[in-house]
């Protein structure tokens, strides 16, 4: 049995006080060839802590073993060394040859293990951005831009629909301006949006990440193909974005039900780390920022033309023209300019704010003759009626004292006028009168209870004003139809004759 470190010293001290084998044997309680192991062991310079190793019937093979090991890289399995020296003679298990490849290996990865420098960067030197897999909105799938400043650790994270060239564009150009200013460089994964391909190496760059580039001041860059120190720090970020975002069954987020909604929890996460103190740099990356932007460039006033496309100006009907096509905005960009520009078979209308280029809308690409008009950006106009019913103006003081009875009067008024009820300012004033003796409250509800029902006639409020005034309530309202009847039902005849 091997001796713990305690009995081990216990040993040895009694050896150092007795100078003898057997005696030490005696005061510790063990046997004299243990005490003389321990003691040849310290003598001899070797730990007497570590179990001094026994002669395998492998030894004879592990030079072999260690060339095999060297000739093919660390690839060699150990299924196929043990057939090698079974045939040269070994005769033990494949549990001990595993053993041995394995140290092998161990002993040959040691000499060649790639080391990594720590990197040190510079304020306004690097932006590292990349795309991750974002949520499904609506059954519909999305990307998320993910930007990384290096030396502030500063995060923006951008909910899209898709990750083209203008929308990469778009995208860089919304970074900057949330960052406050322009980087040297523009760090990212070698996608088709940046690299076109390789050749003998050497990356050759999107015609319009070029000129992108040109037009900011700065340099777009990609990383090296499965080179964790050029593109870990971005990917870093993906990572971290996608475990708050996306739901899954770790986070056990509801989803979203909206695009606007995801906008919205992307912002609240930069928000929540650009303001969390940072492990490696103990400040807030919001706070590194304000250092940063002095080394920063400045962001030109006007868009790429990519990441913009074609300019169009928002008509009072909320409509763009794009290719003979009327398409519509949301509320509040009449008498503006915005930008449209195609993607796939989607036309995106994207609109310049403070903050950046903002997409605003998106919608399939249509023919002339045939606009897209969503009902979603005209509230005021519900089911998408171009003409809305009107609302009240009075104008005579029995018509303003009428509908100051309250919002029961409105809508008497309207359905009354609706269904063509004849004598309706007799009526009204029939109501005033009503209101004057059972007041106005139990008169507003009866208005609004007869428009309910669909009792307009003569005699029809006042039962109700007596109802209401005695019972607080009228219960569950039944609109009289042809479909109804007070008449009692023949169900009980049924089984007459049965």
């Amino acid at each position: 049995m091997t001796k713990s470190g305690r009995e081990i010293v216990e040993i040895l001290r009694a050896y150092d006080l007795t100078q003898t084998v057997w005696s030490a044997a005696q005061l510790a309680g063990c046997d004299p060839q243990t005490v003389k192991r321990y003691v040849e062991a310290r003598d001899a310079g070797r730990s007497p802590y570590e179990r001094e190793r026994r002669p395998r019937a492998i030894d004879p093979f592990l030079d072999k073993i260690e060339a095999w090991v060297e000739e093919s890289a660390g690839k060699i399995r150990a299924d196929v060394v043990h057939r090698k020296i079974t045939a040269m003679g070994f005769v033990g298990n494949e549990r001990s040859t595993r053993r041995a490849v394995a140290e092998a290996k161990a002993a040959w990865k040691a000499g060649r293990r790639r080391t990594y420098r720590p990197w040190v960067p510079e304020p306004g030197l690097w932006l590292q951005v990349d795309w991750g897999k974002g949520p499904e909105v609506g059954g519909r799938k999305t990307w998320l831009f993910c930007a990384w400043l290096a030396w502030s650790r500063f995060r923006v994270v951008i909910p899209v629909w898709d990750s083209t060239v203008g929308t990469l564009a778009s995208n860089l150009d919304t970074t900057f301006r949330a960052i406050g200013g322009v980087p040297t460089f523009v760090l990212s994964d070698n996608a088709k949006t940046i690299t076109l391909e390789h050749v003998a190496g050497i990356p050759v760059r999107h015609p319009q990440m070029v000129e992108l580039g040109r037009h900011y001041g700065a340099s777009v860059e990609s990383c090296v193909p499965f080179d964790p120190e050029t593109k870990g720090g971005v990917e870093a970020t993906v990572k971290i974005a996608k475990w708050d975002l996306v739901p899954t069954a770790a986070n056990l987020h509801p989803g979203y039900a909206s695009f606007e909604e995801l906008a919205e929890a992307c912002a609240e996460f930069c928000d929540k780390v650009n303001n969390r103190v940072h492990r490696e740099t103990g400040k807030t990356p919001a706070a590194r920022l304000a250092i940063e932007r002095e080394a920063l460039h400045r962001v030109p006033h006007a868009p790429f033309a990519l990441a913009a496309g074609e300019q169009r100006l928002v008509d009072e009907g909320q409509t763009i023209r794009f290719g003979s096509v009327r398409y519509s905005t949301p509320p509040g960009h009449v008498g503006t300019y915005v930008y449209c520009r195609v993607v796939g078979e989607e036309l995106v209308i994207t609109a310049d704010t403070a903050a950046g280029l903002a997409e605003i809308a998106r919608h399939r690409t249509s023919t002339p003759g045939n606009p897209r008009i969503e009902d979603a950006h005209y509230p005021n106009h519900p089911g998408g009626r171009a003409i809305t019913a009107p609302r009240p103006r009075p104008r005579t003081p029995a018509e303003i004292a009428f509908l100051q009875i309250g919002p029961g009067a409105e809508r008497w008024l309207t359905d009354a006028a609706a269904t063509g009820t004849v004598r309706i300012r007799a009526k009204m004033g029939h109501a005033l009168e009503l209101a004057a003796l059972l007041g106005t409250d139990v008169i507003d509800t009866a208005l609004d209870m007869a428009a309910e029902a669909g009792r307009f006639s003569d005699g029809d409020l006042a039962s109700i004003a007596d109802h209401v005034a005695a019972l607080g309530t009228l219960g569950e309202v039944t609109r009289a139809d042809e479909a109804h009847s007070v008449q009692p039902g023949t169900f009980g005849w049924d089984a007459y004759g049965r």
